[in-house]
């Protein structure tokens, strides 16, 4: 099993989301020693600017055509990293909340993979996700609490949001660990809260992606 690990904080070893994400790969190691980790950190890596080019030529898709000649190399560096995704079985998302969503880092990422043909396209009956069968799991942190029922609920717009795009690729098996609050409540309670998702994600490993 191959598993592409998605990290979208810059923060290293300071990071609240990191902290969380190594007791699941503790986990996940411990289950399945025999994975493989293929380690992508957005906010490191030079990622393919969406220029005119190609933006034409995800219009150009759309209309279910081929990528003519003049476009191809506006393309190559995208179509890399579309191959790197598709080329693994699960996914692991590490990303912080930033104002209520994700990182600038994991939405350029995202628009650069995000594709017709190659994770979408349109029928007669309306998007069809070609990333079948895929399980991912999102490990997140967040300064409130926006869990359901609480009054920041309604600000999250991170999870619905993660879950949407995708969704639209076809990835439906999505489980999230959110640590929250991280900093509303004061140091003491974002020790528990790390400790607490921390157990979590590390059973989570252990099991989450059995067939």
């Amino acid at each position: 099993m191959k598993i592409l690990h998605i990290i979208a904080t810059p923060r290293g070893e300071e990071s609240r989301t990191l902290k969380v994400s190594s007791a699941f790969f503790e986990g996940l190691k411990k289950s399945y020693p025999g994975c493989k980790v293929d380690t992508l950190d957005v906010t490191k890596e030079k990622l393919p600017p969406l220029t005119v080019k190609a933006v034409n030529g995800k219009y150009v898709l759309l209309g279910g055509k081929d990528l003519p000649e003049d476009i191809k190399p506006a393309w190559t560096e995208i179509i890399k990293h579309i191959e790197r995704f598709l080329s693994v079985d699960a996914y692991v998302i590490s990303t912080p909340m930033w104002n209520f969503s994700i990182p600038y880092y994991l939405k350029h990422y995202i628009d650069v993979i995000l594709q017709p043909k190659y994770l979408f396209r349109y029928t007669e009956k309306g998007p069809e996700g070609l990333v079948k069968d895929k399980k991912m799991v999102v490990i997140t942190s967040r300064g409130g609490d926006y869990s359901p029922g609480s009054p920041g609920h309604a600000y999250d717009f991170q999870e619905p949001y993660i879950r949407s795009v995708f969704g639209l690729a076809g990835i439906q098996d999505i489980t999230f660990i959110n640590s929250q609050p991280m900093d509303a409540l004061g140091p003491s309670v974002q020790e528990e809260k790390i400790k607490e998702s921390r157990e979590l994600a590390r059973k989570l490993g252990e099991k989450a992606f059995d067939k």
